[in-house]
């Protein structure tokens, strides 16, 4: 075993909580974790992990040593991306969490995009609407819409997405097309479950009056492509990200309620653990992101 190996097999162990998801993550084999493991402990002559059939728990040392570990393999891999510069090209597995609805019609149309510029890179694109543990399910990189709540990890914002507020041409023929906020009470509403805001919506006014409104709703869907379909057979007025229904509006499937109103935004971010180093293949990620996504992309 090499003792590079030791200090990230270790270290693997202490952030996913176990000797099969760092298995998973380091992609070998959990008899390998194990006996790296326990190759690192005869070393020391000391227990890193105390082992049951239920649990692991870490020791002292170890824990002393994933501190210590932890920086040396940092140091190493900067050590590595100094030396070679702009002559070596970023490279490894690449493991991107990323909301379901932004990752099938954003992310997805323009990854292969990054995979061309960045041939060495292997990207795992990981579709989930949960927030997640980082270290423990060994992600590089999570895209996250919405607040930032964890003050261990790294924020970069991409951009903000406005909500817009919508309904089809059908339903506002038929029920009548809003001209204040107050008239948005007696019709029939599409609630995203995702937001906090429940049924309460607020509005500003274009001379800046904010007015919060409480909606009548008989349906709710936690995904908002969901909410946009709904919206779009009929099923009444709504309130989704602009950058899900910005086609649908072109093609005047969708069209704007109360155009003059504005609503809630939510920042689009790229987190990362908090760590003095950042590798080469997350930076080119981050960057690209920004490309692709930022204000200035546009």
């Amino acid at each position: 075993m090499d003792s590079l190996d030791g200090l990230k097999t270790v270290i693997a162990v202490v952030e996913t909580g176990s000797f099969t998801t760092a298995s998973e993550r380091l992609m070998i084999s959990k008899a390998l974790v194990s006996k790296y493991v326990g190759e690192v402990e005869d070393k020391l002559g000391v227990r890193l992990f105390n082992r049951t059939t239920r649990r692991l728990a870490l020791t002292d040392a170890g824990k002393t040593y994933y501190e210590r570990a932890l920086p040396l393999v940092e140091e190493y891999e900067e050590l590595l991306d100094s030396v070679t510069g702009e002559q070596s090209a970023p490279k490894g597995k690449l493991k991107i969490s990323v909301p379901v609805t932004f990752g099938e019609m954003q992310l997805s149309p323009v990854i292969n995009k990054f995979l061309t510029t960045y041939s060495d890179i292997q990207v795992n694109i990981q579709l989930t609407d949960r927030r997640i543990d980082m270290l423990e399910e060994g992600v590089d990189v999570v895209i996250r819409i919405g607040g930032v709540d964890d003050s261990n990890m790294v924020a970069r914002q991409i951009n903000t997405y406005p909500l817009i507020l919508c309904a089809s041409p059908a339903y506002l023929n038929q029920h009548g097309y809003p001209k204040t906020p107050n008239d948005i009470t007696s019709h029939s509403c599409i609630v995203d479950s995702n937001f906090r805001i429940g049924k309460q919506w607020p509005l500003v006014s274009p001379n800046g009056t904010v007015e919060s409104i409480e909606v009548t709703s008989r349906i709710a869907a936690n995904s908002p492509r969901a909410v946009m379909e709904i919206a779009k057979s009929g099923g009444g007025i709504a309130l989704i990200p602009e950058f899900i229904v910005q086609d649908t509006l072109a093609q005047g499937l969708l069209l704007e309620v109360l155009p003059g109103y504005t609503t809630l935004e939510f920042g689009l971010f790229a987190i990362f653990p908090h760590r003095r180093y950042l590798s080469k293949k997350i930076r080119c990620f981050i960057d690209f992101m920004i490309d692709e996504f930022s204000s200035s992309a546009k």
